[in-house]
């Protein structure tokens, strides 16, 4: 391993109530710097180096440009009234900076995660890449990109090399800040006693005030509205386990713990479970939105010794992305306005949600763990961030008269491609990202663009295989290929920000044409296949809730919040045609030309909230292989060799269907290639077809 202990510092002056001036400052402390993939030469961008260390921040809590930081006047100050925090990086630059594109890719890591190599380069997934195989097919960097990911979630732990960001934690004059929470709670096997307060065991939980169960509230129920069963305060507790207990040598303890839950029966499986008591110790969350600004800002303009290209190389265009919980982060980043940066000026040309669905993030709450799911139709049900404004677009909520929109600041807006699957639609009500919340199609302002990507799901695992199943009872999991169009999508907005070359026209679903419908209507549509239940709750049943005004400034309230009104507002999901296959939005070709029907949804097990979809996972539906089995099996959908006749037929079909694409500026001529290559034998081994 090279080291360099180099710092880079920089200066960045704000002037507030027209007499005053203070500082934002940055340090960049390289830790760690080597050649990347043995020094392999991507194309013309030639070879890469990988560059990580840490960013030490100070910022004064009382400038304009930190307003939005919730709590910011709870956190402690140094001796010059600035508030520090600290968080990693790492950086991927071409080892001669004039091959590359003078362009910054931020990856804001989901749950500090690194995924843009996995999605924009079909790459295993890991947080440490560094060889030829970490770099997949090297989309990124033949294309010449600087590649940037640093720490913007302070409240992850320790593990698996992730992306770290230490925050300062709140205080009310140096004494603890206290407040009631509520957090839930589900076991994926059987055999669990002990769960840590923030329900993940990777993310810091809100230490309880007090290890008397009797001033918290446990309960139980089988479904979301389920009446909760309450768990008397004497079979639970405060507490940890130590040891397996598995012999006499080896005896379990039970050790008090202020972060953790022990339930001595054990969670049972498919139970919802949730835990009311009084946290402390908050961290001055809001402060993530600050590291990732001030960092990309100082990386693309430097300082006047142009210190952030050294690092780097010059930067023209800066590009942010990120997937599902991500995705809500950009957009909750851009409607604070944290897009700007202290100096005012301009910090992403444009950036690319993906699967954020109608979601916003909560770094507003004082409480708030930001690992967890994003209020889903089961499990973590009442999460509050599908919340007004969904839309890019000016509108008003009917419910409460107020007009917003996540854009609203035209001098510093990006550019905008909001990217979203099925699963959006279902679980995330991505209906409302175009439509007003009374399901009336919304135009957009000129500066976005909304993709819905037809039949895909949440995950889409770009290096899925043979085809699978989560449980015996599932159906195979949806593993449509649709990683293209990243790569499509982000050479779009290249040209977008570059010389203003407009992409292509927003393509969704819409209830001007029919293709945006109601659960009912969607029922009425999907095909009769032999032993296929559908989903007995739509996304329109999936209750939106209201926190009361406390929730929006940081205070979630004790008790489980109340519902605004189940149908308060029009949730619509993609209309399908015969085959079940969404008929509107972009198709990758493996939907184009189907071997089976790709569903946003799977089916809940018993046990395990049956009836209840899970709308990320989603289902691969094989057809019929042949006519008699449609025939003997009544199945309403044609069989495989009624539809290509043969393996060479399904391989042309696939061809005309990326041709398309292609032309439609959509999907890249090498990835045309690569779907084609992938059909060969019925496109094994992602499809089950056995003739």
């Amino acid at each position: 391993m090279n080291s360099w202990p180099t710092c880079l510092g920089l200066s960045v002056s704000t002037e507030y109530e027209e007499t005053q001036q203070m500082t934002n400052l940055i340090e960049l402390e390289i830790r760690d710097r080597r050649p990347f993939a043995d020094g392999h030469a991507f194309g013309d961008a030639g070879s890469y180096e990988r560059i990580s260390g840490r960013a030490h921040f100070r910022v004064d809590p009382k400038s304009p440009a930190q307003s939005g930081v919730f709590d910011i006047d709870k956190a402690p100050t140094d001796d010059d009234g600035l508030v520090a925090f600290s968080g990693d990086f790492m950086i991927f630059r071409p080892v001669n900076p004039e091959k590359g594109n003078r362009r910054l890719f931020y990856d804001f890591g989901n749950r500090a995660c690194l995924r843009s190599l996995h999605y924009f380069n079909d790459a295993p997934a890991t947080n440490d890449p560094q060889t030829l195989a970490d770099a997949g097919n090297g989309h990124l960097f033949r294309k010449g990109y600087t590649v940037l990911w640093s720490a913007w979630q302070g409240d992850i732990l320790p593990g698996n090399d992730r992306c770290l960001l230490d925050l300062p934690v709140g205080t009310d004059n140096g004494k603890p800040l206290t407040g009631n929470i509520r957090q839930e709670f589900w076991v994926p096997m059987p055999g669990i006693t002990v769960r840590p307060l923030s329900g993940w065991t990777n993310t810091r939980s809100h230490p309880t005030v007090s290890l008397d169960t009797r001033k918290a509230q446990l309960t139980m129920r089988r479904y979301p509205d389920s009446e909760r069963i309450e768990i008397p305060y004497t079979d639970w507790q405060f507490a940890r386990t130590e040891g397996s207990g598995a012999n006499s040598m080896d005896e379990m303890a039970v050790v008090p713990s202020d972060t953790n839950i022990y339930l001595p029966g054990e969670f049972q499986l498919g139970w919802i479970y949730e835990l009311i008591y009084i946290a402390r110790d908050p961290l001055v969350l809001g402060l993530g939105y600050v590291a990732v600004r001030d960092l990309v800002s100082f990386l693309r303009y430097g300082d006047k010794d142009n210190a952030g290209n050294d690092l780097t190389g010059p930067i023209d265009k800066c590009y942010g992305w990120g997937r599902s919980q991500t995705g809500r982060v950009i957009r909750d980043y851009v409607y604070r306005g944290f897009n700007e940066d202290a100096d005012g000026r301009k910090v992403f040309d444009g950036v690319m949600p993906h699967v954020s669905g109608g979601g916003l993030m909560w770094l507003q709450h004082r409480f708030a763990i930001l690992t967890a799911s994003a209020g889903q139709g089961f499990m973590e049900h009442d999460i509050y961030a599908d919340r007004f404004p969904f839309s890019y677009a000016v509108t008003t909520d009917h419910l409460t008269d107020k007009t917003d929109a996540i854009l609203k600041r035209p001098d510093t807006d990006p550019l905008v491609m909001h990217t979203q699957t099925s699963s959006e639609y279902w679980d995330r009500r991505g209906s409302l990202v175009h439509t007003d919340t009374r399901g009336n199609d919304l135009p957009q302002p000129d500066n976005v663009r909304i993709y819905s990507w037809a039949s895909t799901c949440h995950i889409s695992n770009p290096l899925m295989g043979q085809a699978t199943r989560l449980f015996p009872e599932f159906n195979y999991l949806n593993n449509v290929y649709s990683t293209p169009f990243f790569r499509g999508l982000l050479e779009a907005m290249d040209r977008w920000a570059t010389d203003g070359t407009a992409p292509p026209d927003s393509c969704i679903p819409s209830r001007e044409n029919g293709t945006l419908v109601t659960f009912e209507e969607w029922k009425k549509q999907f095909p009769k296949i032999p032993g296929q239940a559908l989903p007995s709750v739509g996304p329109s049943d999936l209750p939106l809730y209201d926190f009361g005004p406390e929730a929006d400034h940081g205070l979630i309230t004790e008790q489980p919040p109340m519902v605004i009104d189940k149908t308060g507002y029009t949730i619509l999901v993609p209309a399908v045609d015969v085959d079940g296959n969404e008929n509107c939005g972009l198709r990758p070709a493996m939907v184009e030309a189907p071997l089976g029907t790709f569903t946003a949804w799977n089916m809940r097990p018993r046990g395990f909230g049956s009836g209840f979809p899970i709308g990320i996972m989603g289902s691969y539906i094989p057809f019929p292989d042949y006519s008699e089995e449609r025939i003997y099996t009544d199945d309403s959908r044609l069989s495989v060799l009624e539809r290509y006749g043969t393996p060479e037929g399904y391989v042309e079909a696939v061809r005309e269907a990326a041709r398309k694409l292609v032309n439609d500026g959509i999907m890249l001529e090498e990835d045309a290639e690569r779907v084609v290559a992938m059909a060969a034998n019925w496109g094994r081994p992602r499809h089950d077809v056995r003739l």
